[in-house]
């Protein structure tokens, strides 16, 4: 089977979900062409295990100050420039077009009449799960973005609809954490704001992860470039992890047992809904704004889960295989019999 996989590359998470994708469907002999849209080409990095992939602009949200601004969004789209993508995007021959919620590849593929598969925690939207935060824009968006034939969602709970678990890897638990060594990853925030928060917390340290890293005059507080490998052993033996409320980086964090403090992007209805999914389920904790007094009060909880959740990407490549049968209840329950979730209390505050 030929595929073209499209990824939308604003945010990590997608291309993190497609880079265990891209594992899997190569390991199955499938014919797999990747394309990307929503960052500039200098920005993407660690993209070796897609085998070389498409770009294109596509459409991207504008955020300042931890806030979605639907104005410059709209301000900045570039409709003539994406109606050209969508028209100049070729799929013929292709079998399948799978959209990780990537516009381009969803609307050519509409256009030209190939199968449609959205994979993707935008997905699961279409099922009454927790959702919040939601206006007749952000409505409009989930609707229109990138429409599948067949949509595929993921989240960290069922709450009794045919959806799976997330698609992240499955690495070994880790052994022993540092207990005061906590990853901050807020790249939608001021870098400064983020660091002036923290530096009161002299007894933790920081490792604060951002597109353009500043400078930081805190022995405590460590500012690094975004790195898919440096970040992946920061958090491994880290005791949490406090960033903006995105799907992937929050699937990755219950999986390894780190306690969570997400602050979700204002206007962004995915983030809220997953803010609150995330206090409903009991997995993280949340603010809406820096608040010095609720990291504090975070730092010293004691409290995180791990959740040991399957090789979804396996199962999921394994279904295409077999000719994409109905995705029902039924086959949903059996992979969630697979999921452990354990309560951890970790050791004394410090």
């Amino acid at each position: 089977m030929k595929i073209f996989y499209g990824v939308q590359g604003t945010g990590n998470g997608h291309i993190t979900r497609a880079r265990v994708m891209a594992k899997e469907l190569y390991a199955q002999g499938f014919d797999v062409t990747f394309q990307f849209s929503g960052r500039p080409a200098d920005k993407y990095f660690d993209m070796e295990v897609f085998n070389g992939y498409q770009l294109k602009e596509g459409l991207t949200f504008n955020t300042e100050k931890g806030q979605v601004n639907y104005l410059k969004t709209a301000l900045q789209a570039r409709p003539i420039r994406f109606i050209r993508d969508i028209n100049t995007l070729d799929l013929k021959g292709y079998d399948l077009v799978i959209s990780d919620f990537e516009p381009v590849t969803a609307w050519a593929a509409k256009k030209q009449k190939v199968p449609v598969l959205g994979i993707g925690h935008q997905y699961a939207f279409n099922h009454k799960i927790p959702k919040t935060g939601s206006d007749p824009i952000a409505d409009q968006v989930m609707k229109y973005f990138a429409p599948a034939d067949q949509g595929i969602g993921l989240h960290w709970h069922h709450f009794g609809q045919p959806i799976l678990p997330p698609i992240i890897e499955t690495p070994e638990f880790p052994k022993s954490i540092v207990n005061n060594k906590i990853i901050v990853y807020l790249p939608f925030e001021d870098q400064s704001e983020v660091i002036k928060n923290l530096c009161p917390f002299e007894n933790f340290e920081f490792h604060i992860y951002a597109p353009q890293p500043v400078e930081s005059r805190y022995p405590h507080i460590l500012c690094k470039p975004l790195s898919r490998d440096g970040f992946q052993k920061d958090l491994y033996d880290s005791a949490g992890i406090i960033s903006n409320a995105g799907f992937e980086l929050a699937s990755e964090s219950l999986q390894l047992g780190k306690k969570i403090l997400a602050k979700p992007l204002h206007a962004q209805m995915e983030q809220i809904s997953n803010a609150a999914a995330l206090e409903q389920l009991g997995y993280g904790h949340t603010m809406f704004n820096m608040d010095v007094a609720v990291i504090e009060n975070w730092l010293h909880n004691r409290h995180a889960v791990h959740i040991t959740y399957p090789n979804v990407a396996k199962i999921i490549v394994q279904w295409i295989k077999d000719g994409m049968p109905q995705m029902d209840m039924k086959f949903t329950e059996a992979v969630w019999d697979s999921v452990d979730v354990l309560q951890i209390k970790r050791h004394a505050d410090i």
